[in-house]
């Protein structure tokens, strides 16, 4: 006989019962960030010498994996067996990894949750993984903070999108409709995780929600969100068109990011990425802001060679300073974007022209039919000094101040 753990909950009619506890198990925001990871084993480049001294006091089955001293692009299985530690070298041949040249393994999340499984040659199986110091197992955070879904509730459905990280799904989680981020590469999974974590701690109508985590063994990750059924918001712009599309929902929508945007700035979050293409369009006509793939705590720096130069603020991309006023900018542009239906930024402007003429000073025209209070924040969002920008606080008052005139005329 086995016991369910369960918990008193009360229906939406008022009456009481028990249910299964991880159906309402508390949620708290995963805190580890760039600590969390799928492969808490990999100490990346150690000598041999430093992975003995890890593996000390010896205890059968702990292993770490270190890239290969010897034989650069491979790694090597460190094990304690016996009271000794044995290296196993892990060949990369063809784009899958091996020790035996007899089973291939697409990964290194793979490869090791096959030999934890039987020790198929090694002196032993892996038992217990030798920690890098500082990182936390992915797997075990999301569970404990409540986030982890389980694999087998998920079904998924069809493709809706294909990126170079992965696909992304329509699926169906316990009877409701969900978007699922499948991510397979083990090193793309790692980055997403922080994604993930990201979106743990945000919560507000107009971000798209994270529903939850799933981590398999065998190095693939789900992010489970809500689904948004019209899909991303320059497309929704493009397809309907001023015909279809009038004033005050342009409007609607400029508020809904704005509102969303402050809620960050309000939580020292920095998103980095705001554009028409990274806010989703929900089925009652709701925008929110999605991709929190490069958010950060506020005031971080980043590589800068895959900004989109269109839509990111001078400082950032000269000095690769990043702050909620550079998302502001990014703002400005994503409001041309709502206005001109979905038009792309500087348009007959060859890109390597863009920059040096916006340092400069050039500012965008306005959309054909953009309200000129509209334009006139605009501008304000695209002031070459960070500091005289509006915050997004300041911005959603216009905005309100502006729907309410509109309303009443």
């Amino acid at each position: 006989m086995f016991c369910v753990s369960s918990s008193l909950a009360r229906n939406t009619v008022g009456r009481e019962g028990t249910i299964p506890a991880n159906y309402v198990q508390k949620r708290e925001g995963v805190k580890s960030g760039g600590k969390l990871s799928l492969m808490p084993w990999f100490h990346g480049k150690i000598t041999r010498e430093q992975a003995e001294r890890l593996l000390y006091p010896p205890e059968t089955g702990l292993f770490l994996v270190r890239e290969s001293t010897n034989y650069p692009g491979d790694y090597t299985l460190c094990v304690s067996c016996d009271g000794k530690v044995e290296h196993y070298r892990i060949i990369y041949h063809n784009g899958k990894l091996t020790i035996d040249e007899e089973e291939y393994f697409e990964n290194l999340m793979q490869l090791v949750e096959h030999y934890t499984k039987d020790a198929d040659g090694l002196c032993t199986r892996l038992i217990k993984p030798k920690l890098m110091e500082g990182t936390v197992a992915a797997q075990d955070e999301f569970s404990r903070s409540g986030w982890a879904l389980n694999r087998k509730e998920l079904k998924l459905l069809q493709t809706i999108g294909k990126g170079e990280f992965g696909d992304v799904m329509v699926g169906d989680y316990r009877g409701t409709k969900v978007a699922v981020k499948c991510i397979k590469n083990d090193a793309t999974a790692q980055a997403f995780i922080a994604e993930a974590s990201v979106m743990t701690q945000l919560r507000h109508n107009n971000l798209v929600q994270l529903l939850g985590v799933i981590v398999e063994e065998r190095g693939s990750l789900y992010i489970v969100t809500e689904y948004m059924a019209k899909g991303s918001l320059v497309d929704y712009l493009r397809s309907r068109g001023r015909t279809v599309l009038g004033g005050d929902c342009l409007l609607k929508f400029s508020l809904d990011v704005c509102e969303a945007m402050e809620y960050l700035e309000a939580n020292n979050f920095v998103h980095r990425d705001l554009a028409a293409r990274n806010v989703l369009v929900s089925d009652d006509n709701i925008a929110k802001v999605s991709d929190f793939g490069l958010t950060k705590e506020a005031s971080s720096t980043q590589d800068t060679a895959k900004l989109p130069v269109k839509w990111t603020s001078p400082e950032a991309l000269r000095e690769k300073r990043f702050s909620t006023k550079s998302d502001v900018w990014s703002y400005g542009i994503l409001l041309w974007e709502i206005y001109s239906f979905g038009r792309v930024p500087y348009p007959r402007i060859p890109l390597k022209e863009v920059v040096p003429r916006v340092e400069k000073g050039y500012k965008m025209d306005a959309p054909d039919g953009c309200p000129p209070v509209v334009y006139d924040l605009m501008k304000q969002c695209w002031t070459l000094d960070p500091v005289v920008r509006p915050s997004f606080r300041m911005l959603r008052e216009k905005l309100q101040h502006i729907r309410a005139k509109e309303l009443y005329l």
